[in-house]
């Protein structure tokens, strides 16, 4: 076919504790065509992946099993790797999304969430940083 460029599937690293949740979404992001680089349950785990697989996209959820939590985790990588950030909450209280508004982030998705909510936000955020590199 002419004019037809297959792109390659985006590398998502799902980061999320529970593990009905993050099963899930893996799920969701399989059935979308995306490529999981891998699951992992704490912010240390997640900075390891994050530099040992250089996933295209991180879907970081906020509150992590270990010392420390998604929004630091996400700070970490960004500052180091510029891997776009998705924030994946349940929770709302305003010291933790104040917390996570100054980081570098994407975006915010609210569990529980859709396949579509979720495909739109990570299409969204893969074009913008795409765009941004592009820019810079």
């Amino acid at each position: 076919m002419y004019g037809l460029i297959l792109e390659k599937s985006p590398n998502i690293l799902i980061v999320e504790d529970e593990n009905i949740i993050a099963m899930d979404i893996r799920f969701m992001l399989e059935n979308l065509g995306y490529k999981i680089s891998g699951v992992v349950s704490s912010g240390e785990d997640s900075i390891k992946k994050a530099y040992n697989m250089l996933p295209d996209l991180i879907l970081m959820d906020i509150k992590l099993k270990g010392k420390i939590d998604g929004v630091s985790a996400a700070n970490q990588i960004y500052e180091s790797l510029r891997i776009p950030i998705v924030y994946l909450t349940a929770y709302n209280d305003n010291t933790t999304m104040d917390r996570a508004k100054e980081t570098m982030h994407f975006g915010f998705i609210s569990k529980p969430f859709e396949a579509k909510e979720l495909q739109n936000i990570i299409e969204e955020t893969l074009a913008h940083n795409k765009k941004y590199q592009y820019n810079n």
